[in-house]
């Protein structure tokens, strides 16, 4: 974080210092909330969970040199005492990025948003200083955290914007303005909590209507509830996807012999051939995101290309992809599964695994509502489409409709069978696995099927499920 003393901080966030000898005293140090990565010059922020308070951590964290803790009552250290924390990092977070005038780039979406996050950010970075959302980090907390990590030097702040309802996005957008704003997609994820896919359009189009008459739009032009907020902003519209009449689009689209896309980006400055590192022809769609942001922000498509074609993924269980010295090869996308995710990486299966065995280790999709059971056995029937060797449906109700989509949609589907928790999963692969197998591993985030893929690739505690 940039520079702030004590009693700037205690301004900012309209907090009473407690026990600060010295309020001149600055914090230099990031501003943390896992007592584990304090240290010197930090500032500790102590939120009450449901089973650790993070005021009990107080003197722990200065003695490891942290400067004050943001609390929500006295804790017998250095503090800046307030009446609600989160609300009171928000403040800080807004400060912090007003006074440091860098370019706020937000995205949302339904799917891909980390990953294309990820790719804005390697491509951003090679024309400036950037910093960018850690993994998912995209809430009321882990935004302003992420804000607060920019400094005087940084030129690009990336932030990813999750919502579970209206506002939620109006909201972080109060904390950061952005000037770039990117919608990627309207799909089913949190439907249920949602209640449609038009009020998800809502909740998303919320970004766009933050932006100022100077700043840009970027939105997918494929997807039309996304193209159609065009008339909810103020801000210059910019399309991207495969779209002719795309303002950055992707033409000659192909995938490798190993599953990695290819294609020839255009732009308005010009045009480029990409070969991804990436897995799996989903990441098109985000790699035109990225240019569109890069291109914005004035970079070339030479520059754009070369960048996309040397990015990786920088957030783990996100389409990992493991070669094991027999050749299996484990692709572990387990961090979350949404009915778009979920048809996306089995597609990326069937083209990995052109002339050998593949296997899909399939979990619960979460938060889907009165759509659950059609769309876990549309996913089940889509693994028999796709002719997967071999469908593993992991858990309880859900993935048992996976299995019968499987099986209902034709001979196939006895090769399908449902196993009733990670453990089985990693004792039937270990025991049937042969080597240039192919096995894709995916599911909610509460599902952890993570384990299944470390285990697999040795990652995890050998012959049991890794802890968590």
């Amino acid at each position: 974080m940039i520079a702030l003393s004590l009693a700037e901080i205690a301004a900012v966030v309209g907090g009473q210092t407690h026990d600060i000898p010295d309020p001149s005293v600055q914090v230099t140090g990031p501003v943390v909330r896992d007592s584990r990565e304090a240290g010197p010059g930090s500032l500790f922020v102590a939120f009450v969970g449901e089973r650790v308070d993070g005021h009990d951590f107080a003197a722990q964290v200065v003695a490891a040199g942290a400067a004050a803790v943001l609390a929500s009552r006295p804790v017998g250290a250095p503090a800046i005492v307030v009446e609600d924390v989160q609300t009171a990092l928000g403040a800080l977070a807004r400060h912090v990025v007003r006074r440091l005038g860098t370019t706020l780039v937000a995205l949302t979406g339904s799917a891909g948003k980390t990953s294309t996050k990820d790719l804005i950010a390697q491509v951003l970075q090679r024309k400036a200083p950037t910093v960018w959302t850690p993994g998912s980090f995209n809430n009321e907390i882990g935004l302003p955290l992420t804000a607060l990590s920019a400094t005087e030097e940084t030129k690009f702040l990336v932030l990813e914007m999750g919502a579970r309802g209206l506002g939620h996005i109006r909201y972080l957008t109060d904390l950061t303005p952005p000037k770039i704003g990117l919608v990627l997609n309207v799909g089913t994820a949190h439907i249920g909590e949602f209640g449609g896919r038009e009020q998800i359009a809502q909740a998303k189009g919320e970004l766009v209507e933050a932006l100022p008459e100077d700043g840009a739009a970027i939105l997918n032009a494929d997807d039309p509830l996304v193209r159609a907020m065009a008339s909810r902003t103020k801000a210059k519209v910019i399309l991207f996807g495969e779209s002719g009449e795309a303002d950055v689009r992707a033409e000659n689209v192909r995938l490798t012999d190993s599953g990695q896309p290819a294609f020839t980006l255009h732009t308005p400055s010009g045009a480029s051939d990409v070969t991804m590192r990436l897995y799996g022809e989903h990441h098109v769609s985000n790699a035109l995101a990225a240019a569109a942001v890069a291109h914005e922000l004035g970079m070339s498509a030479e520059e754009i290309a070369t960048a996309l074609s040397e990015a990786g993924s920088l957030s783990r269980w996100r389409m990992e992809v493991t070669e094991r010295p027999d050749g299996v090869t484990v692709v572990n996308d387990a961090y979350n599964a949404n009915p778009e995710s979920m048809r996306a990486a089995l597609r990326a299966l069937a083209a990995m695994g052109k002339g050998r065995r593949t296997w899909a280790v399939l979990g619960k999709m979460a938060e889907l509502g009165d759509e659950a059971l059609a769309e876990h056995d549309a996913v089940g029937r889509l693994a028999v489409r796709l002719n997967v060797s071999k469908l593993v449906a992991v858990g309880g109700r859900e993935a048992s409709w996976l299995q019968l989509g499987a099986y209902n949609e034709g001979s196939w589907g006895e090769e399908s069978v449902h196993v009733s928790d990670a453990q089985a999963a990693i004792d039937l692969l270990r025991s049937e696995l042969r080597p240039g197998d192919v096995v894709l591993v995916k599911a909610s985030r509460s599902v952890g099927l993570e384990s299944v893929a470390q285990a697999l690739v040795g990652t995890g505690a050998e012959g049991e499920v890794a802890a968590r």
